[in-house]
């Protein structure tokens, strides 16, 4: 006479622990995690707004946008601009505003010389608020 042997179920997985352990994960890494304070960069004025309300009187500054493409030019508000003009307007910008910010967003493919070499412009017209930001590449 031959027993045959129980065979053993094979073991399952169970879900609900492990979506219980990602939930205990998810609240301790939103906790524990620190947020940055970025102030929101006005892309465009208002047009119907006087020129003396650009700053608010709280005394937060306006922000001023300085893009740098791969070929080294800069562009304030999408306009390619020049050293000397550039120089022109920041120096006028900081007549009016003098606590001016002005954020510097160069390309990928932009050489390092040609962001000194903006840097330098932006110093010499006087600025003293300079953030320099690089956004990640899409995958």
């Amino acid at each position: 006479m031959r027993l045959k042997q129980a065979v053993p179920a094979s073991a399952t997985i169970q879900l609900v622990p492990m979506i219980d352990v990602l939930m205990i994960m998810l609240v301790f890494f939103m906790v524990t995690s620190t947020y940055l304070n970025l102030r929101m960069i006005p892309m465009a004025e208002g047009t119907d707004a006087p020129a003396t309300d650009a700053a608010p009187a709280t005394g937060t500054a306006s922000a001023l946008l300085i893009r740098l493409d791969a070929d080294g030019i800069p562009r304030l508000r999408g306009t390619p601009v020049r050293a000397p003009e550039l120089k022109q307007v920041l120096e006028a910008r900081l007549a009016e505003t003098p606590a001016l910010s002005v954020v510097l967003l160069p390309s990928g493919q932009a050489s390092t010389q040609d962001l000194v070499s903006l840097l330098d412009v932006t110093t010499a017209a006087g600025v003293r608020q300079i953030r320099l930001v690089r956004l990640g590449e899409a995958p």
